[in-house]
């Protein structure tokens, strides 16, 4: 597979590129991506579907700028695609002959069902459950599939969109009663077996909902992707949006001012979804068609999934910013073994296992921008770069153990309430500091050691010069009653 990679997604309402550069087999991350708000779609709905010349003149300069991008970053490899206005379109083949002659770009139609399987292959990759259904709100149309155990179960297509129902619906003044109608009609294809008290909402009308539901909130990160909130509490939230019939109405909700023209009829149809799948759970999705396409290609050898307990976004950080991995893997290794051995006094779930352990294999990545307040740097990565798979609450305490691991005082309390909402309790937290911290320092000073507890007492056995693991662990916070001897087995 190319080593640089451009997914281009035409889309009803706007067309997106999202370039991906690979770092190792299934390593990979984002690098660049553009939107423009073509509108390919515009005033085809009332036409026939028939595609408007201004809108493809629209779409022939919108993707001749993508493929410059494209190239300038190194592209081997460009797929396009393109989505329900297109396909729906009398003159797509008329559209898509064009674009091959003008720009010598191959754009592939995909059926709505490949539409849907695209976001269900980057929601189950990137999002970090294993079940729930996606709804993926587009301008001309709505995709659904059901993920069961990580496994793409069903695909479903809805004429439904944002655009459509614009100018159907809302454009016209019609009652809103009958967009109700139009789209609970759209729903009756929906299979009965898709029930689910999960959802995962792709798609940017859903995304500018999450963006106002996180401004209600107070909610402390601004990463859209994998926010998560109960859709039950903010039913009369929704009908705020559809029912506004002003922009400054909009605009007092939170919604930006880019989709105040498309997002009442998105807040209908994904309202009224809500309802049919008697959801519980939103979770937002950042991925959607341009990641599934890519994916799809990365992974077509192996069932377009990522190998058991392999995650991207931690291989690519490892791959691009590692500096000590052979100590990092020791320094996890050991910080496992400090938490079942020390099990009886910090009564921790075995839950926050896999955090400790990502949290020791890159503790030390922050020094490939600085080694000075390299703890710091390394947090920033990794709360801003464990992109994929993670929830938010897994994001920000890889990062804070990072943070404030190994200090001579308690993790920062201050820097704690600010996070409370996400963060587990002081307790925890304050634990998972000092195994990191001791498995940090023994791996670093010694290399070699076992560990046993006796009598609330860490006893650290060494065959190598002890000198330097004391001075690092003499300062180290440690809580009440606990305590290091080490034993150094001189010859």
């Amino acid at each position: 597979m190319a080593k640089v990679t451009a997914i281009i997604d035409i889309g009803s309402n706007s067309a997106r590129i999202a370039i991906f550069r690979r770092t190792s087999r299934y390593g990979f991350y984002l690098i660049e991506e553009h939107k423009s708000r073509m509108r390919i779609s515009e005033n085809s709905y009332h036409n026939g579907g028939v595609l408007q010349q201004a809108a493809i003149e629209r779409a022939l300069g919108t993707l001749r700028g993508f493929l410059k991008i494209a190239q300038e970053l190194g592209a081997r490899k460009i797929l396009c695609v393109a989505t329900s206005a297109v396909r729906d379109a009398p003159n797509k083949s008329e559209f898509v002959s064009l674009v091959r002659s003008c720009l010598g770009l191959s754009v592939k139609v995909i059926s709505g069902e490949k539409e849907a399987f695209y976001g269900a292959v980057a929601v189950s990759n990137l999002l970090p459950y294993p079940d729930g259904i996606t709804i993926d709100i587009g301008g001309g149309s709505c995709e659904c599939a059901h993920i069961v155990g990580g496994k793409i179960e069903t695909l479903t297509s809805l004429n439904i969109g944002t655009i459509r129902l614009k100018e159907l619906f809302f454009d016209k003044n019609a009652p809103i009663s009958k967009a109700i109608t139009f789209i609970k009609d759209a729903l009756k294809n929906l299979p009965d077996s898709m029930q689910s008290v999960r959802v995962f909402g792709i798609g940017g009308t859903i995304r500018a909902i999450s963006k106002a539901i996180m401004g209600l909130q107070d909610y402390p990160l601004t990463t859209l992707h994998a926010f998560e909130y109960n859709p039950q509490q903010y039913k009369q939230f929704y009908k705020k949006i559809y029912s506004a019939t002003t922009t400054q109405q909009l605009a007092n909700l939170g919604i930006s001012e880019e989709r105040f023209d498309n997002i009442r009829g998105g807040a209908l149809i994904f309202s009224l979804l809500l309802e049919h799948f008697q959801s519980q759970q939103v979770v937002t999705s950042g991925v959607g068609v341009r990641e599934g396409v890519f994916l799809s290609d990365l992974l077509r050898s192996c069932n377009f999934t990522f190998p058991h307990g392999f995650n991207p976004s931690l291989r690519s950080l490892i791959d691009r910013f590692s500096v000590q991995d052979s100590r990092s893997k020791l320094t996890a290794s050991y910080a496992l073994w400090l938490f079942d051995l020390l099990q009886p006094l910090h009564h921790l779930d075995a839950q926050f296992k896999p955090h400790l352990k990502t949290s020791a294999r890159l503790i030390y990545i922050g020094a490939a921008l600085n080694f000075y307040q390299s703890h710091k740097h390394s947090s920033y990565f990794l709360a801003n770069g464990l992109n994929y798979g993670y929830t938010h609450r897994s994001r920000i305490l890889i990062a804070f153990l990072v943070e404030f691991y190994g200090g001579k005082k308690p993790p920062n309390r201050d820097r704690y309430e600010s996070l409370v909402s996400l963060l587990p309790d002081y307790h925890c937290v304050e634990w998972l500091c000092v195994l990191l911290g001791i498995a940090d320092a023994v791996a670093v000073n010694v290399h070699s050691a076992t560990f046993e507890l006796k009598n609330n007492t860490i006893q650290i056995i060494t065959n190598q010069d002890t000198y330097l693991l004391r001075e690092a662990l003499a300062p180290l916070y440690l809580p009440n009653g606990l305590a290091i001897n080490i034993q150094w087995l001189e010859g």
